[in-house]
């Protein structure tokens, strides 16, 4: 699923009819704030902030013998979460993005056309920004509070591509609210699969959205991979499994002497193959399997 640059043109600005006056008034320039999620319900949801992308446009407007330039800058923060999928393994597909784009009123009219757009509009416009998404049909409209305003939130089915497999997956997409500058979207889209936890968690990140994102917790997005030998599955070893590894397993694994001497397994544990009654140091063996 590759995103394009397509969200940038949200808040397009039809201002050609103020050509010559915006920058007297110091309307040529607008920029959103972006938004974020509570770090407390990051965690509990276990998504990671992992981008804030500035998306920048430029409008030439022309009136007779006025014309200008307004720049117009959109952020898109986006969070991510690893979730295991058939066949796959595990793969970052579950993703929750806050669209942010400026308001630009002149005289007590909004000029962004964000403002007015419905969730078909705008799911549109993020199926469009994204190679691999196919099929959106829209299933059910709900309400959501967001920033103590109520809006319609959508669900759609589309197939998107992960890692050249075609899925189902469920997108969640809001009419746009109201923050002090800006107008905020919140998008949502996981895979059909873990529709049953992940459609929780994205209630979840709705009602925990705040108007300003903290860009010092974003964290470097890892690539989309189905790698079934992933840390977060070797978590899941228990000492039960390490007492079933057999005498043949343990000849394929280098165990360093450092990793010896971090663990309570002592050299006439090994000769005497009594691993089951040693008191292994869990962290030091699944880091020796890994390797």
């Amino acid at each position: 699923m590759n995103r394009r640059t397509l969200l940038a043109s949200a808040g397009s600005l039809g201002l050609a009819g103020l050509a010559g006056c915006l920058g007297i008034a110091g309307l040529d320039s607008h920029e959103s704030t972006p938004a974020g999620v509570e770090a407390a319900v990051r965690a509990d949801t276990g998504y990671e902030q992992t981008e804030i992308e500035e998306l920048g446009i430029e409008e030439e407007l022309a009136l007779g013998p006025y014309s200008e330039t307004v720049v117009v800058t959109n952020h898109l923060t986006e969070h991510e979460k690893a979730v295991k999928l058939d066949p796959l393994g595990s793969v970052r597909a579950a993703v929750f993005m806050l669209l942010t784009t400026p308001q630009v009123s002149v005289a007590g009219r909004e000029f962004n056309p964000v403002e007015e757009m419905s969730t078909a509009e705008l799911i549109e416009l993020v199926g469009d920004n994204y190679d691999g998404i196919d099929e959106i049909s829209h299933e059910d409209d709900d309400e959501a509070t967001i920033l103590d305003q109520e809006t319609t939130m959508s669900q759609f089915t589309a197939t998107a591509e992960f890692e050249g497999q075609d899925l189902d997956v469920n997108m969640h997409v809001t009419e746009a609210i109201e923050t002090d500058d800006d107008l905020l979207v919140a998008i949502a889209v996981y895979p059909q699969q873990v529709q049953s936890q992940e459609e929780d968690n994205v209630y979840a990140l709705i009602d925990g959205i705040i108007e300003e994102a903290d860009e010092s917790e974003t964290t470097e997005s890892t690539e989309m991979a189905g790698d079934n030998s992933s840390e977060a599955d070797l978590e899941d070893i228990s000492e039960d499994d390490l007492e079933d590894i057999s005498e043949d397993d343990l000849e394929d694994i280098d165990i360093s002497e450092d990793d010896l001497a971090e663990s309570n397994i002592s050299e006439a544990d090994l000769e005497d193959d009594e691993l089951s009654d040693a008191d292994i140091d869990l962290d030091v063996a699944v880091s020796s399997v890994s390797n």
